[in-house]
This record gives structure tokens, C-alpha cells and sequence, in this order.
């Protein structure tokens, strides 16, 4: 028999197997069936680690997903078939669970290929100079639980005090030195529109060149064969860049859309209907999310315990506590600033960056000190987030694609043709998983 190439497809934060049903399906058609070959896909959707258990911590949801790999593997070599191929594929919070690949002893018998992402945060959740970005970092780490601390980087994971985010990133430690195995490494991030994990996140950046690509003149080049995959891209001079003419005011209301969630986003003009009742559905919304998201924090928080009173395998933490040195470099120290103080990763537009350690001026009349003000798309990165962009960019087989999807409220969803029955427009993202599928090595 011939053997066989494992796939693991690892869904996000409140997510379940189905949305990579479309991802599944693709794969399959694309290299389920190629002839004369000696080596056979096998698909495994990771199931263990879904809907309120994604609360629990990008370790424990590693831990369950390699818990599945074993099993899989096992079903596998009974039925007479040996793994010898291995590729795993994250979408969101998935691309994360990465953890499993701690598993080293796996990768003396069987090949890693593959490691692709699909609108990851691979720096965790950034912050950016926006009172909803503000009240998104306080209530995060208290509302989502362990998965919640990880994502904004406020957890102590390692013995010195560091995130789980940094220690992933950090070429020092197993997780990273798993990571470069794989010889084919891609990393799909949305350009623009994705309201859950920004582009510097997903595309492991700085700064965000798409921030106003509607006015600094960026040119880009798609695909022809993958719909809204950017092909290339360069900024134009301003002086040549070209913006939207502004809609009337019949066409501005005509395509609003409140913010509410898609199942409630209706055209005109049942629009008008929605907007004349948001005082009552905008604060039930919330109320109700509120009451939601504390209730399984809760419950999230008492199967940890249960889960560090129980288990009877040596927890990631302790793996990295035996491998985590006495005496660590000036750098390291620096690395783990524990103030991790947010700051500006790059000039505002218009400035000298010459002047930029010394941008405080005294303001006239009341000799009080005044800072530029960052524009809103520009990331306030920590310290540690941009020595993970840093450790993570010098990857040499690290390829990035960028997708391009104008025109809805939040491409989070759209990448991976999350819920097609629910939302038609979802399968707009089809194109970024064919390409995904078409560039995976069998």
C-alpha cells in the first residue's frame, strides 16, 4: 500500500471542523486522487479542540491536536498504512496551536512538508491608537481566558515571565527549531478588512502598507487564475496616487451597514429598518455577548484546573522549564522588558525619523508636552512583538500571500470560505485556497 501523507487543518477560536469543510473539500480534489503516485493524502480535520474548548490556552489546544495526530497515526499503521509525510494548515487561532509540533520524536520517522496559516496572529493581538482597540485589550485576556491572555500577550507561559507568543517565536526553542523543518512554509493574510486579526499580525509586519490604500497611491497586481490573491504590490508616489469619488448621499445610505453581525446586515431597505431599532438590538447585543463570553471564560477557567490537577504527561510548561537556561544574554533580558511597554514601529508619514526619539515639543502658551499622533492603522507593537516579527521574518523559506477583499465588513471569515451555506459571499475566498491547494506539496 502506498504510503501516506498526513494533513491536519486546525480551525480558529470558536470554531468547529466544519468551517474547513470548503478547505477539506478542495484539498481532496486537488491531491486526493493524483495518479501514479506512491504517497496517499490523508485528511485530518482537528475535532477535539472546538467551540468552548478553544478558551482553554494555545498549549492545551496543542496538547489535544497531538493527542489526535497519535491516535490518527495508530488507526493508520493497524489498517497496515505508515505515515511518512506530515503538513499541518491553521486557520486563525489554529495556526497557533503549532504547539504540537513540540512533539519532536515524531520527526525521526516521519517527514514534516508542509506548515501554511491562514489569517494567523502570529504576534498575538496588537494594539492600535483606538479607544475600541483600548477596551478590546482590557476586556480580552478577562473575557476569552487562558486563549484570551496568549492572544494579547499578557500570559507569563515560560519559567522567566515570557508570553506563549514569544517563546513560539523564539529561534532558542523547540517550537521554532520544529517550525523550520518544514521546507515549504506559507502564510496567507488578508490585506485589508479583517476586523479579528489585523494584516501586521497575519502577515508578520511592522507596519501596514494597505492602512489607507485608497489614498497613499499602492498599486497591486492580482492573480488571474486565484480571484483576490495579490500577485505583487508597490506605493506609489502620492502625488499620483488617485482616490474614490464620494458617493451621494442617496448611495451612501443605500449601502450602509450596521454593526451588528452578518445575519443581521440587511440591504435597502431593510437597512433603514435595522438602524431605526439599533438603540434596543445594539445594547441587547452587547449585554447578551457579555453575559456569554464571561459564562464560558468561567467554565473554561475550571476545566484548566481540572486539566493541571489531572494530567498525568509533562505539561508544555515544564518541557520548556527543563530546557530554559540559568543565565540568559543582556538581549534576552531586554527581550523580556516586563513593562512591555507599547510603541510606534515606524514614523508618522511626514515626519524626520531622525526626530522621532525626540517628537515631544513644549505647545505654546502652557508648556505642555505634545506627541504626534500615530494615524489608526499603524500598530503600537511591545518589545517582544517585534523581535517575533524579527526571529520570524529570517525564516529563509518563509513565502507570504496576501488576499484582497474589498467591499465586506470583515474578511476574517471570507479567507477560508468559512460558512458558504450561511454567507454566499464566503466562497469569495476561494481563490486563496486553490492557490493554497495548488502550491501544497504532496
Amino acid at each position: 500500500m502506498p504510503d501516506v501523507h498526513l494533513l491536519v487543518l486546525i480551525h480558529g477560536m470558536w470554531g468547529n471542523p466544519s468551517h474547513l469543510g470548503h478547505a477539506n473539500k478542495i484539498i481532496r480534489e486537488v491531491k486526493g486522487e493524483v495518479e501514479d503516485s506512491d504517497i496517499k493524502l490523508e485528511v485530518l480535520v482537528a475535532e477535539t479542540n472546538k467551540d468552548e474548548s478553544t478558551y482553554d490556552g494555545i498549549d492545551w489546544g496543542g496538547e489535544r491536536v497531538a493527542e489526535e495526530i497519535r491516535q490518527k497515526t495508530a488507526d493508520l499503521e493497524k489498517e497496515g498504512r505508515k505515515v511518512t509525510r506530515f503538513s499541518v494548515t491553521g486557520y486563525s487561532l489554529g495556526g497557533l496551536v503549532r504547539s504540537v509540533l513540540h512533539q519532536s520524536k515524531f520527526f525521526e520517522t516521519v517527514q514534516p512538508v508542509n506548515f501554511n496559516t491562514l489569517a494567523t496572529p502570529h504576534i498575538g493581538i496588537p494594539r492600535f491608537p483606538s479607544t475600541f482597540s483600548s477596551i478590546s485589550a482590557f476586556l480580552g485576556p478577562k473575557l476569552l481566558s487562558r486563549s484570551g491572555e496568549q492572544f494579547f500577550c499578557v500570559d507569563k507561559w515560560s519559567p522567566r515571565g515570557r508570553p506563549l507568543v514569544e517563546v513560539l517565536a523564539d529561534p532558542d526553542r523547540i517550537f521554532y527549531q520544529a517550525l523550520v523543518l518544514f521546507p515549504n512554509i506559507r502564510i496567507y493574510a488578508n490585506a485589508i478588512n479583517d476586523l479579528t486579526v489585523p494584516y501586521v499580525t497575519s502577515g508578520i509586519s511592522a507596519e501596514d502598507p494597505f492602512g489607507e490604500y485608497e489614498k497613499n497611491g499602492i498599486k497591486i497586481d492580482f492573480h488571474e487564475e486565484y480571484k483576490h490573491v495579490i500577485k505583487s504590490y508597490s506605493v506609489r508616489p502620492l502625488s499620483s496616487a488617485t482616490t474614490k469619488e464620494p458617493q451621494g448621499w442617496f448611495e451612501t445610505i443605500r449601502n450602509m451597514r450596521p454593526p451588528l453581525p452578518p445575519r443581521f446586515q440587511k440591504e435597502f431597505p431593510l437597512n433603514l429598518a435595522v438602524y431605526t431599532l439599533l438603540p434596543i438590538l445594539f445594547p441587547t447585543f452587547i449585554c447578551l455577548a457579555l453575559i456569554r463570553l464571561s459564562f464560558q471564560s468561567h467554565q473554561s477557567r475550571g476545566r484548566l484546573r481540572h486539566l493541571e490537577a489531572h494530567s498525568t504527561r509533562d505539561k508544555l510548561v515544564h518541557i520548556i522549564s527543563k530546557l530554559e537556561s540559568e543565565l540568559e544574554s543582556a538581549a534576552v533580558d531586554l527581550y523580556d522588558d516586563p513593562a512591555g511597554t507599547p510603541i510606534a514601529t515606524s514614523p508618522v508619514p511626514g515626519t524626520d525619523p531622525a526626530d522621532e526619539t525626540n517628537s515631544t515639543t513644549l505647545t505654546k502658551g502652557k508648556g505642555k508636552k505634545s506627541r504626534s499622533k500615530p494615524p489608526p492603522y499603524q500598530p503600537l507593537l511591545t518589545p517582544g512583538q517585534l523581535k517575533c516579527i524579527e526571529n520570524l521574518n529570517k525564516i529563509p523559506q518563509l513565502k507570504k500571500e496576501l488576499a484582497f477583499f474589498e467591499g465586506v465588513r470583515n474578511s476574517h471569515a471570507v479567507i477560508v470560505c468559512r460558512d458558504p451555506k450561511m454567507f454566499k459571499h464566503h466562497l469569495e475566498g476561494e481563490g486563496v485556497l486553490r492557490h493554497w491547494a495548488d502550491h501544497f506539496e504532496l
